[in-house]
């Protein structure tokens, strides 16, 4: 039976971030991911997890300047020594918070005439990433992401995104497997899974093409959940879409999924 965690970047937008939490925990979930724990206090953080009794799956490195635009910085030239700040500022956080994966974005390809430099600083800047992680027992995982909501990143397609892991060759970095991402930019959801599964590292789910609950829009999610079963996946979901209504009530879907 798959695990989902609430994205808390996403979910409960009513609350205040530090009570989506318990918002979490009174709907059932048993972890969470979100985007960034920076603003906050790894111990306070730490604290909302033990008090409603959480699991932490995953957050991002620091992604450059977020409020600029910026999405990422790991493939940017001549950010290595901010890049490289950043993923061990993650990692101390993640070894308070108890996460052992870290996801880290490539950032934004400004002329596609400049990809080969930043692939070459992109693999560098992973390689130093999955060392450093692999000695605090985290894995780090990349995410191709759709043009339609992030025009200009680095990185959109699942095999490229496999493909690099490869040429890095680090056995604890991973791809970051979104099905509504890779369904945009994709489709055949199914054969990537089977594809890519030894490769993945972990799995966000949400409607498609809205973004919304995941029972709404042009996805099976139940074929892809029973799929994601049959492949043997004992990580978590995580629940990255933005309610259409009440967060709680759109949570029918998982509901019915459970009751199963």
């Amino acid at each position: 039976m798959p695990r989902f965690a609430a994205n808390l970047s996403m979910l409960y937008p009513q609350h205040d971030f530090l009570d989506r939490f318990a918002a979490a925990a009174a709907d059932g979930f048993a972890a969470v991911e979100y985007l960034f724990p920076y603003a906050y206090n790894p111990q306070e953080l730490k604290q909302r997890l033990d008090d409603n009794g959480l699991v932490q799956a995953l957050f991002n490195a620091p992604p450059g300047d977020w409020d600029a635009c910026e999405r990422g910085i790991a493939s940017l030239p001549g950010r290595e020594a901010e890049f490289r700040s950043g993923v061990e500022r993650a990692l101390e956080y993640a070894q308070v918070l108890g996460n052992d994966k870290v996801h880290v974005m490539a950032g934004l390809l400004p002329n596609e005439d400049l990809r080969q430099r930043h692939q070459a600083v992109y693999l560098e800047n992973l390689a130093f990433a999955a060392k450093q992680a692999k000695a605090a027992g985290v894995t780090i995982l990349i995410e191709p992401i759709n043009t339609r909501d992030m025009p200009d990143f680095f990185l959109n397609r699942q095999d490229q995104a496999q493909d690099i892991c490869k040429q890095v060759g680090a056995d604890n970095l991973k791809v970051q497997f979104d099905c509504y991402h890779c369904q945009i930019v994709e489709g055949d959801l199914i054969s990537k899974l089977r594809r890519d599964f030894a490769g993945i590292g972990h799995i966000q789910i949400a409607g498609v093409p809205d973004r919304h609950e995941p029972n709404l829009g042009e996805l099976n999610y139940n074929s892809l959940f029973e799929e994601i079963d049959r492949l043997g996946y004992t990580g978590w979901i995580g629940c990255e879409y933005r309610p259409k209504g009440d967060t709680s009530q759109g949570l029918e879907w998982l509901r019915q999924w459970q009751a199963r």
